[in-house]
């Protein structure tokens, strides 16, 4: 599904936005991601930190968990807004979650500089691991 400029531009807002509302008290790094949806709709999230830092969330999990808890279960395109000259690109955890919930997610992680990196979930998780390979039986 083919995002247009608006939808981008949206995503890059909401984005910025939430890394402002980021609970980053350890690293100070604020980050925040907004993905969107197959029905058009928009969530965000933030990091939060923990003292603990196991128990720390990203803000691209935290945004796909937002709009899983609201029911909804395909990402198609997600934008990481990070503080920094060069846009940095998902953690592990992050991808695979990513994948999880949309195996042609498209990744846009922008920057408070001009440099941008875009890239298919499966060119950041080559070989990824996910619904498709279980058959069920599980169940």
């Amino acid at each position: 599904m083919p995002i247009d400029d608006a939808s981008w531009s949206e995503l890059e807002i909401a984005a910025r936005e939430a890394s402002e509302r980021a609970y980053c008290p350890y690293s100070r790094f604020r980050v925040g991601a907004a993905v969107l949806t197959d029905d058009g709709s928009i969530w965000s999230g933030c990091n939060v930190e923990n003292a603990s830092y196991g128990l720390t969330i990203c803000a691209e999990r935290n945004a796909i968990f937002h709009a899983v808890a609201a029911g909804k279960r395909v990402v198609i395109a997600i934008v990481v807004f990070t503080p920094t000259d060069r846009p940095t690109a998902p953690c592990g955890a992050c991808r695979q979650v990513i994948f999880e919930f949309g195996a042609a997610t498209i990744v846009r992680s922008i920057c408070r500089g001009r440099e941008r990196l875009e890239e298919p979930i499966r060119v950041l998780l080559p070989e990824a691991f996910g619904p498709s390979n279980l058959d069920g039986s599980f169940q």
